[in-house]
């Protein structure tokens, strides 16, 4: 499955944004779909997964009660809103998938478990 993501953008503290990750090549429904995020100088983190039904969802602690992740499986599209944004949010934003559709009560993934990555879209939070 090839991936693209995109929807990144300057935006001001609290302020808000919605990425959008496009799948192409595969059966989209079979698939966990994940966002990572990478800041400057840091090691690529995981805010959000999503399994491949929609009914499972884990959220990071540093972006929970503010981001939420979705998807529509008719469009081949996930989705990452994100409101009341944060200079720390600043990051290039990737999407992942998993060819998997088992349902989870929490999953925490690292980045070596999925195969699939989107090119990634940038997010800057600055007034």
């Amino acid at each position: 499955v090839q991936l693209q993501a995109s929807g990144g953008g300057l935006v001001q503290p609290g302020g808000s944004l919605r990425l959008s990750c496009a799948a192409a090549g595969g059966t989209f429904s079979n698939y966990a779909i994940t966002w990572f995020r990478q800041a400057p100088g840091k090691e690529r983190e995981f805010a959000a997964i999503i399994s491949a039904s929609g009914e499972s969802i884990t959220y990071a602690d540093s972006v929970k009660y503010r981001f939420t992740i979705s998807r529509e499986n008719t469009k081949n599209t996930a989705y990452l809103q994100m409101n009341y944004l944060k200079p720390e949010d600043t990051a290039v934003y990737y999407c992942a998938a998993d060819p998997q559709t088992t349902e989870f009560v929490v999953w925490y993934p690292e980045v070596d478990e999925f195969d699939y990555w989107g090119q990634g879209t940038l997010v800057t939070v600055s007034s």
